[in-house]
């Protein structure tokens, strides 16, 4: 089973793009984030006529995660971190596909730091991995992809000395990530690619696709169930060069789940 998570930045704007990825990539499993699109205007239709099922959870302008499934629909278990029942921002969802559990995640970007956004975020990592804790030792493959706007070390990114006063390298961030995989999760593409530079996200800003000024944010973390079963893991990176692509390329891993 091919699993993939992609920030598309826009899913009606960028739908086009993300039709042709699907298409050349296949992965049995897709994991949206950043869809900006309330669920009155979610593209369902185009992306079930693409042969994939699918569950959204949007918002006006901002945020949204989806889960898509190749050939069969995905069952909706969950949506929202539990404990975060008023939370008005639309970041996570979950759902079995094949009989493995999938959370599809858009944490907070937390900048400003220090603020009220950071603190968001901080807040919002300590209820994920609270409920990871929870989903780790449930008797399935769990898969928890998404965007979590963390560089977790400075072999994850390009410059780290021009990125020092962003969230997505504090601290705390990185620290609550590390407890995330203390847990026992694995890291899936840094399990197979120990040594290697690789990126998902590219700004806009200053040439830096170009001049592949990258940081790996996107990550798909795998419980004890899941591990095993890894054989590849990778990223899409041509994606991120093509015209009006978003800031992020899809991320993936391929499972070799039991017959």
């Amino acid at each position: 089973m091919k699993i993939a998570t992609f920030n598309v930045n826009g899913v009606n704007g960028r739908l086009a793009a993300l039709l042709d990825w699907l298409a050349e990539s296949k992965p049995d499993v897709a994991c949206l984030q950043e869809l900006k699109s309330p669920d009155a205007r979610f593209p369902a239709a185009a992306i079930r006529a693409a042969g994939y099922g699918v569950v959204f959870h949007g918002q006006p302008a901002w945020n949204g995660v989806a889960i898509l499934a190749r050939g069969r629909e995905p069952i909706e278990t969950g949506r929202g971190l539990p404990g975060m029942a008023d939370d008005p921002q639309s970041r996570y969802l979950e759902a079995v596909v094949d009989g493995v559990l999938i959370g599809c995640l858009y944490l907070p970007n937390g900048n400003p730091q220090p603020g009220p956004k950071f603190d968001y975020k901080l807040a919002w990592f300590d209820r994920l991995n609270a409920h990871a804790e929870a989903l780790f030792g449930c008797g399935l493959p769990v898969v928890l992809a998404g965007d979590y706007n963390v560089v977790p070390t400075d072999a994850d990114i390009y410059n780290p000395a021009s990125w020092r006063d962003d969230a997505l390298l504090q601290p705390e961030s990185r620290a609550a990530f590390k407890a995330l995989l203390d847990q026992g999760w694995t890291d899936a593409i840094r399990a197979l690619h120990p040594q290697e530079r690789i990126y998902t996200f590219w700004d806009y800003w200053r040439q830096r696709w170009p001049r592949n000024a990258g940081l790996r944010i996107d990550h798909l973390l795998l419980n004890e169930e899941a591990a095993p079963l890894l054989r590849a893991a990778g990223v899409d990176r041509e994606v991120r060069g093509r015209p009006g692509a978003s800031d992020h390329a899809p991320a993936w891993v391929d499972l070799a789940l039991p017959r």
